[in-house]
């Protein structure tokens, strides 16, 4: 006799009304992240594929004990969120794998950047990764850092993140202050969605 893992899912509005995140009681990956915008590039991911062939779920973001689903504007998150949360359960609950194949880990460039950056692009990966990244994470999304040039800070958003109304509010009224607060050189914030 065959004993199912004990499953659970709950689905939590993130600050993107076009974003839903579904949090789970085990880590789906162990580290980094990944997101998928069409079923074309959920190849190795089973569970990323199933779920966008659900009609109007756009993108598919998977990291840590969570999935962030972001949708176009016709599904309406009241009528299908009992319906993913069950699917998700099922899915986990059968043993179904998360990927077939080696992974296409989104790169996060702030691990890289920490090991040849300069000291003030170290202070402000630390600044990111202990005051920004946590609340970030809460709300269903990622942030990584790109690059600093000229007081200017790049920084990369993910999962609900991308594409949210309140994230350039966000980033100007909280992180750009934040980091210039911690680090003077910065003068500015700017956010690419990739």
């Amino acid at each position: 006799m065959e004993i199912k893992k004990a499953v659970t899912v709950y689905a939590e509005s993130t600050p993107n009304p076009a974003s839903m995140k579904f949090v789970l009681n085990f880590k789906i990956v162990d580290e980094g992240s990944v997101e998928y915008n069409s079923q074309a590039q959920a190849g190795n991911c089973p569970l990323a594929y199933q779920l966008l062939s659900f009609s109007g779920i756009s993108s598919v973001f998977i990291t840590s004990n969570y999935i962030t689903l972001s949708k176009n504007s016709e599904l309406d998150w009241h009528e299908q969120i009992p319906i993913l949360r069950e699917f998700i359960r099922n899915y986990f609950m059968n043993g179904e794998p998360v990927f077939t194949g080696p992974r296409e880990q989104i790169a996060d460039p702030s691990s890289e950047k920490t090991r040849s950056s300069s000291a003030l692009e170290s202070k402000i990966i630390e600044t990111l990764d202990e005051y920004v990244k946590p609340a970030v994470e809460q709300d269903g999304g990622a942030i990584h850092f790109k690059s600093f040039h000229e007081g200017k800070v790049t920084v990369t958003l993910r999962g609900a993140c991308s594409g949210c109304p309140s994230s350039t509010i966000t980033l100007k009224n909280g992180i750009e202050n934040l980091l210039k607060q911690f680090v003077p050189e910065v003068t500015e914030v700017v956010a690419e969605n990739e």
